[in-house]
């Protein structure tokens, strides 16, 4: 039997003629009816449409859609519910859809659903809220402040002081764009225009003021945000987020003694406050005083309990300043542990080498497991030992531990290498990456470091050797495609500019997003002549990454397109990013007309 939104709505629907028919079709078999009655005519015929209730086809949809969700097929229900919804524009079926969809792992079938459930209930802030969960999970942060922040002024319009308390969420979603890189202006547009008409009390509006003066510092208007949050400190000065804030921006513009002072004022008023805790450690420190952030870290692990991930930050917080003995002192309990954070031995094995201890650092370095922390361990300890004169022992500890982590011989192998080169021993890393191959033809991460150093010394052949038996073996190994098209093309070799596109065309097709392989196209299309087809590709490749060889073939291709302003503008601006600039230099050596005056 239906239950509920579709028991209310069955309430309604005009099924008494359908039954009544139903029962009479049922009397003619019943014994002593007559056998050569004239068969009844369809009550139903001439009938008008039905416009109100369920008709037929609606009643059928919202059963296979409950019958699906009862066999947990969740998305054939929601599918269902969104239909019927859409079909009697019923708010219950709408937020009925979005309930199966949440449990159908379609996030645009949810997304969907919640759309109409909000735009059947406009007035409801429920969908909203669940519109900004789905905008921040896909990183869309502008929508997700949107969404928050209708919700916010929804719950003000019906008075839920629930959902009005729960906007404090707005700093830490604000908090969060920023860190994941989000432009602020287009996000503190959206909330300034909220303030602007917000009607709730203005207690109500604290953590919108916040968020918004965050914004502002982000922007780069540091005055306006102090004007906001001076203004706060006078209308509630009982909030510690205001003071977390303070203290935090005043870090931020080295007022170090400013922000001691709001983190004092911060912990007046919520004592034991982790986050103020650790802004008054981290002012301590900048200012010098040691003793007085150690007293401030101690009182926060006394407070919060001897979380290891807390240890860790508040040791590189004093190595961050150079300040080497407390680190030290904050990590040693660490090491006790049955599972030592590799962070921690990877930091220990660090303070050692500062100091000179090369044998503990070593200790500390080797203990580091495989995982994230175990190649930079390995490399520490290699570099440290070639720093020290001691190549050999540097060498001999590689080779051993290739031995005992076979899973990352070819990583430990191109550290070698690598080390070799820099400390001028070319030949000997030539040897290496030779008897490594011998024994791992099929090493694809060796076979390429050794097609870029063929590159590196000009030998074009031994590069596209290697380059292509790495292709043969893995015809999908965009990274070898886009380098072999690549030569090819910068090299302008007569005859192979369409391979070379062919290669970056494929390498583009495996990673369309890859910054390098969208220069290549832009590249390839330059070198054949189609300067106005390659310039869109060098923007994008610029947008999505500020090298100083992108920003060479972007000026490049603009001065040929007579762009020479625009040329000239990047120019500059690669100037103030790169402070090595190769190629930008070698592009003047052949256009000196670039660096002209206009």
């Amino acid at each position: 039997m239906p239950r509920g939104p579709l028991l209310r709505l069955c309430r309604h629907a005009p099924l008494a003629p359908l039954t009544l028919a139903l029962l009479l079709a049922g009397c003619q078999g019943l014994p002593g009816a007559s056998s050569a009655a004239a068969p009844m005519r369809d009550p139903l015929t001439g009938a008008p449409p039905i416009t109100r209730g369920l008709d037929a086809a609606g009643l059928a949809g919202l059963l296979q859609a409950e019958l699906a969700g009862q066999r947990s097929d969740y998305t054939r229900a929601a599918r269902g519910f969104l239909e019927a919804a859409e079909r009697y524009d019923s708010v219950a079926l709408a937020e009925r859809a979005t309930l199966a969809a949440r449990f159908s792992e379609d996030p645009a079938l949810l997304e969907e659903a919640a759309q109409r459930w909000q735009g059947l209930a406009p007035g409801s802030d429920a969908p909203s809220r669940l519109l900004a969960s789905l905008a921040l999970q896909r990183g869309d942060w502008a929508a997700a402040l949107g969404h928050r922040l209708d919700a916010i002024e929804q719950a003000v319009a019906e008075q839920d002081a629930g959902e009005q308390g729960a906007s404090n969420a707005l700093l830490g979603l604000v908090e969060g764009a920023l860190e994941a890189g989000a432009e602020p202006a287009p996000l503190l547009d959206r909330l300034r225009s909220h303030l602007a008409r917000a009607s709730a009390p203005a207690a109500k509006r604290v953590d919108a003021e916040l968020a918004t003066a965050l914004l502002e510092a982000a922007a780069g208007r540091p005055a306006a945000a102090d004007r906001r949050l001076t203004r706060l400190a006078r209308e509630a000065s009982e909030r510690p987020e205001l003071w977390s804030l303070r203290a935090r921006l005043a870090l931020e513009a080295d007022a170090y003694t400013a922000a001691r002072e709001h983190a004092h004022r911060g912990l007046a008023v919520s004592p034991g406050d982790p986050r103020l805790m650790l802004l008054l450690a981290r002012a301590e420190l900048a200012l010098g005083s040691v003793e007085a952030a150690e007293d401030a870290i101690e009182a926060l692990l006394a407070e919060h309990g001897d979380d290891p991930s807390l240890r860790l930050g508040l040791a590189r917080l004093f190595l961050d300043r150079e300040h080497l003995a407390p680190a030290r002192r904050l990590l040693l309990p660490l090491v006790g542990d049955d599972e030592v954070p590799p962070m921690a031995l990877l930091l220990l094995g660090a303070i050692a080498e500062e100091r000179g201890e090369i044998g503990n650092a070593l200790l500390y370095y080797r203990q580091v497991p495989e995982g994230e922390q175990f190649l930079p361990a390995r490399v520490n300890a290699a570099t440290m030992l070639m720093e020290a004169d001691r190549r050999l022992d540097a060498r001999s500890f590689l080779r051993l531990e290739r031995l005992r982590h076979e899973a990352y011989q070819s990583e430990l192998a191109a550290v070698e290498v690598e080390l070799l080169d820099e400390a001028g021993l070319e030949d000997q890393a030539d040897a290496l990456l030779d008897s490594e191959l011998a024994q791992r033809p099929d090493d694809e991460r060796l076979r390429y470091q050794r097609a870029m150093r063929a590159f590196a010394d000009g030998d074009l052949a031994a590069m596209e050797a290697d380059l292509r038996h790495i292709i043969d073996h893995d015809p999908d190994n965009a990274t070898a495609l886009n380098a072999l098209g690549y030569t090819l093309a910068d090299a302008d070799i007569e005859g192979r500019l369409g391979e070379a596109r062919a290669l970056i065309e494929r390498a583009y097709e495996l990673a369309p997003d890859n910054p390098a392989i969208l220069d290549s196209l832009g590249w390839v299309h330059y070198r054949q002549g189609e300067p106005a087809r390659a310039l869109p590709w060098l923007r994008r490749a610029w947008t999505a990454m500020q090298d100083q060889e992108i920003a060479a073939h972007l000026i490049e291709v603009l001065w040929a397109l007579g762009e020479k302003a625009q040329a000239r503008v990047l120019l500059e601006e690669a100037r103030e990013r790169f402070e090595t600039r190769p190629l930008i230099d070698d592009l003047l050596r052949r256009r000196p007309e670039l660096d002209a005056a206009p």
